[in-house]
């Protein structure tokens, strides 16, 4: 019996078991205790010495069981028909589905296309702000692509028809060119058969058409000579270089008159005989 009482332990207060829990159960159940401890603490003189050793291990406890809640919040378990693309794009991920395999590589591999169902993923949690802003940035960016893309068609479809319109211009200043006047005299006469003659590639000159006129008709369109060797074979000669029917039909120049008495008509077959028997109008002195 003497040594069974050896190993007895003294009683303890309540207070002693309701501390000891808090080196084994956890610091929600010491604080409570200790509360009632403090208040009866007279009446045990040793429970300040068990008290501080029991509540200082609650303490050291508490901040270490704190990060476990939020831990779980910050892993995704993937599911049938899931892809980083997708799961970043339901949990905000900064970076979107490339900050999610960055985060995660070690877990995915090196292929980021194939994750299985029920593989444990980390979470950027603080990111789901940073990717609204993103979002928006984008159409900002294409509203102003689109109105500089219209702003550049506007200016095409503005610059367009002067394009067009500058063609349409050089018939107008050409238009003066072509309807050159010629006054309805000798001078005019000559001055516009010569510019048909060029035309053509007949020689002649002013001078040498205004010298034979003078001597053949004196400038009188509607000369005409019936009492020379031509007159008595029935083709006298008429107009301002005298030239008979025949010559006319065989030399008329296309683009004048069919008229013999047409004053351009007459000088410009007469000048293209010329040109074919002498050389020129201005190798003829005398009558041809």
């Amino acid at each position: 019996m003497p040594a069974h009482g050896k190993h007895r332990r003294p009683r303890r207060h309540p207070v002693s078991r309701g501390l000891a829990l808090v080196g084994t159960g956890g610091a929600a159940l010491a604080l409570p205790l200790i509360a009632p401890a403090a208040a009866g603490a007279a009446p045990v003189s040793g429970a300040p010495e068990i008290s501080r050793p029991a509540v200082a291990p609650a303490a050291a406890l508490a901040p270490a069981a704190a990060p476990k809640a939020p831990a779980a919040a910050r892993t995704y378990t993937v599911v049938s028909g899931d892809s980083l693309s997708l799961i970043a794009q339901k949990k905000g991920i900064q970076g979107g589905w490339k900050g999610l395999y960055k985060a995660n590589r070690s877990a995915v591999g090196d292929n980021p296309s194939l994750i299985h169902p029920g593989l444990e993923l980390t979470l950027v949690r603080d990111s789901a702000k940073a990717a609204p802003t993103k979002a928006k940035a984008a159409p900002a960016t294409t509203k102003k692509a689109g109105t500089a893309e219209r702003a550049s068609r506007s200016e095409h479809r503005a610059a367009a028809p002067a394009a067009v319109a500058a063609p349409a211009a050089a018939p107008v200043q050409a238009a003066p060119a072509a309807a050159t006047q010629y006054a309805n005299n000798l001078d005019g006469w000559i001055r516009e058969s010569l510019d048909i003659m060029a035309r053509h590639g007949i020689p002649g000159s002013y001078d040498g058409i205004l010298r034979n006129v003078m001597r053949e008709s004196s400038g009188n369109p509607l000369a005409i000579n019936n009492w020379d060797s031509n007159a008595a074979k029935g083709t006298p000669s008429k107009g301002l270089l005298q030239v008979i029917q025949p010559t006319f039909d065989a030399y008329h120049v296309p683009g004048t008159s069919t008229d013999l008495y047409d004053p351009v008509a007459n000088i410009t077959a007469a000048c293209n005989y010329a040109a074919d028997r002498y050389g020129s109008i201005d190798n003829v002195n005398g009558a041809y």
